[in-house]
């Protein structure tokens, strides 16, 4: 998949957004619209388009039509009216192209760990909090001095894989009021929706999700057993009292299992201690699901606790597994870290205010914000030149830097030969690739 294939893909689905102009006098199609919010998120440059539009006037074309296909650049005032009315779940159908093309050709077995499985993180993130500007979709929390705040908070599925630097950003649930709800939303009952949304797609391809303590609750993993998926959770003792006193009699009983794995890093030594025991009830009552239950702690020389977690499954653990499984549970902070961490931080600014709108603007942005970075991680698995480059220029910051200002001066026919000019123009860089 190259960046033009996954843009005209793209394009092609903006025709089925709806758009609230009725009159034929449109200046601008709402593929240009579309375009010109997902162009700015895209280059991490929230002067893209002006820096075009003057293109374009100087020159007669831009990199937002070479580059993007826009034929014409709307101003950032248009975008958020226009957008505005578009639910976010319009750019729902490239997360599943993509999925579905990287499955075809083979490019998830990467991803795939303990007992052959596709590891899915779901978490919760925050990506707006204001005192004043609010929507009908914002979540409102108020405080004990009698202040309100109005926030908007999504669950961002991820496919992720121990050992793996990458992350896959799936459709995202955003956590919004609910018609015939008289309770506020929730972060568990928005993934009972994207469980019960994508269960289909996924309970064939050998699927495990990851969350935090959070999910490890009956409900939550009776329906991801019944959608035919399976679950590692990270499982708290102040929240699981029945089941950590049924680990209490078991010990003494002598009933857990064990494992000891001493290994070295350098100079130093870290030893790894796993206790496991299946069929433990998660909650007190009849009715209790039965769940299997790990732990590692892990200790330095000197005996001190360098990192301590449990988890519970519905795969059952063993000697031979117990490790791929804490590995896997583990897996889950990347979510945070590879994902949401990079979408605030690394130069995408999710948490800023592009624009939030009266119905969904906030809520779309955000999503094309996702989809603008998938299509890097794709570019980073499966583009050589886009690999060559970001690796010398490993500052994810310093690499859209690159771009931000090529694109200022200079009208490339694609984005091929953006990084060739790239690759052949920056000392230390070798032109053997473009062979």
């Amino acid at each position: 998949m190259t960046f033009s294939n996954l843009v005209d893909t793209f394009r092609q689905l903006i025709h089925r957004f709806p758009d609230k102009r009725t009159g034929r006098n449109t200046i601008y199609s709402i593929e240009d619209v579309v375009l010109g919010a997902f162009s700015v998120l895209t280059t991490q440059s929230p002067s893209f388009l002006a820096h075009q539009t003057a293109m374009a006037e100087n020159k007669g074309k831009s990199n937002a039509q070479t580059l993007f296909g826009i034929q014409a650049i709307p101003s950032d005032n248009h975008i958020r009216d226009l957008l505005d009315a578009v639910p976010p779940q319009q750019v729902f159908p490239m997360f599943e192209w993509v999925f579905n093309a990287l499955n075809e050709l083979g490019q998830l077995q990467v991803f795939r760990a303990v007992e052959d499985q596709l590891l899915i993180a779901l978490d919760g993130t925050q990506y707006h909090s204001s005192n004043c500007i609010h929507c009908k979709n914002c979540s409102v929390k108020t405080h004990k001095n009698g202040r309100t705040s109005y926030l908007h908070t999504v669950i961002t599925p991820v496919i992720v894989a121990p050992g793996h630097n990458r992350a896959l950003p799936l459709e995202p649930e955003f956590i919004v009021p609910q018609d015939g709800h008289h309770k506020q939303d929730c972060e568990t009952a928005a993934a009972k929706r994207w469980i019960c949304k994508y269960s289909a797609r996924y309970r064939a391809l050998n699927v495990t999700l990851l969350g935090d303590d959070l999910y490890s609750r009956q409900p939550l993993c009776e329906q991801v057993i019944a959608a035919g998926l399976n679950f590692i959770f990270v499982c708290k003792p102040q929240s699981h009292p029945t089941l950590y006193d049924w680990l209490d009699q078991l010990e003494k009983a002598q009933v857990v299992q064990t494992l000891r794995i001493e290994s070295r890093h350098g100079k130093r030594r870290e030893i790894d201690n796993y206790r496991f025991v299946n069929q433990l009830p998660i909650r007190d009552g009849d009715d209790a699901l039965e769940i299997n239950w790990c732990e590692l702690t892990t200790t330095d020389s000197d005996g001190k606790v360098v990192y301590q977690n449990t988890f519970i499954s519905n795969h059952r653990i063993s000697a031979d597994n117990v490790v791929g499984i804490v590995q896997a549970g583990r897996t889950r902070w990347k979510v945070e870290n590879e994902n949401n961490n990079t979408l605030k931080t690394k130069g995408y600014h999710l948490t800023h205010n592009f624009g939030h709108g009266k119905e969904h603007l906030s809520a779309l942005l955000a999503s094309l914000n996702l989809l603008a970075f998938l299509f890097h991680t794709i570019l980073d698995m499966m583009d050589t030149k886009y690999q060559l480059i970001r690796a010398k220029l490993s500052s994810r910051k310093m690499f859209f830097q690159h771009i931000q200002a090529l694109t200022c001066y200079h009208c490339f026919d694609s984005f091929d030969a953006l990084l060739d000019f790239m690759i052949l123009n920056r000392p230390g860089f070798s032109g053997d690739i473009l062979v």
